[in-house]
């Protein structure tokens, strides 16, 4: 056991899938996996594993942010041998053609938070995929017709912002949407030398103000949960 996953080493698979929300990390077992259990509930962020077409796959939540997140990846990878680690969540669009419910591979992170430049001070470190899980993805998406973007998403520290402007200077330079764990996903990822993916829905568009109605979200996350699997 680890200090926040009570699991036993073996009951955590090398292919792990991680929602920020504990429900969907249940929906995720319920709707997807064959003969899944709980192996964690330590406060509240509950963890699954099951198989996938015969694989064992994880599901592990990991709350909202890079800080929290990177509590659940650092101790799948060091405690528990974790070797694949595959986001699924959502993020809100910034751009005007990328619309809600689309799918986003993210290819690099952006981001504001300050916890690589703890490590990295006065420089900065660009977080990316892993391209092996990340061609895999490609490949599973257009054989499978599921529509999706890929490139560089915004990994930011604040939900509720106070200009709801800023959103513009990050998608002059491309960024495609706003997120809260990627970039520290890929960064845990890359200095323990695993393979990690980022795979989002688009929710809400900062450009228009759409949202996903929620009758609607199950079948995109449906799609975003298929590429992440095909993945692995």
């Amino acid at each position: 056991m680890s200090v926040h996953i009570q699991s036993k080493k073996d009951q955590i698979a090398e292919n792990v899938l991680l929602p920020g929300d504990p429900l969907r990390a249940k929906w995720i077992a319920e709707n997807f996996l064959e003969n899944a259990f709980c192996y964690n509930e330590v406060r509240g962020m509950l963890g699954y594993t099951g198989t996938f077409q015969g694989k064992k796959v994880s599901v592990q939540a990991t709350g909202m942010g890079i800080p929290s997140a990177l509590i659940y990846c650092t101790e799948l990878i060091t405690e528990y041998g974790a070797k694949k680690l595959i986001r699924v969540g959502s993020a809100g669009s910034y751009q005007e053609d990328l619309n809600v419910n689309e799918v986003v591979l993210a290819m690099a992170a952006s981001s504001n938070s300050g916890f690589n430049k703890a490590k990295f001070q006065h420089a900065d470190y660009a977080p990316t995929v892993d391209f092996d899980l990340f061609m895999k993805a490609v490949k599973f998406a257009e054989s499978n017709n599921i529509k999706f973007r890929a490139g560089n998403v915004l990994s930011s520290d604040v939900f509720y912002e106070e200009n709801d402007q800023n959103y513009k200077k990050w998608a002059d330079y491309g960024v495609l949407c706003v997120e809260m764990e990627t970039a520290g996903l890929y960064s845990v990822a890359a200095k323990h030398k695993v393979q990690a993916l980022s795979v989002l829905t688009i929710s809400d568009s900062l450009v228009t103000g759409e949202h996903l109605p929620s009758k609607d979200r199950e079948q995109s996350f449906n799609r975003m949960v298929e590429i992440a699997l095909g993945s692995i």
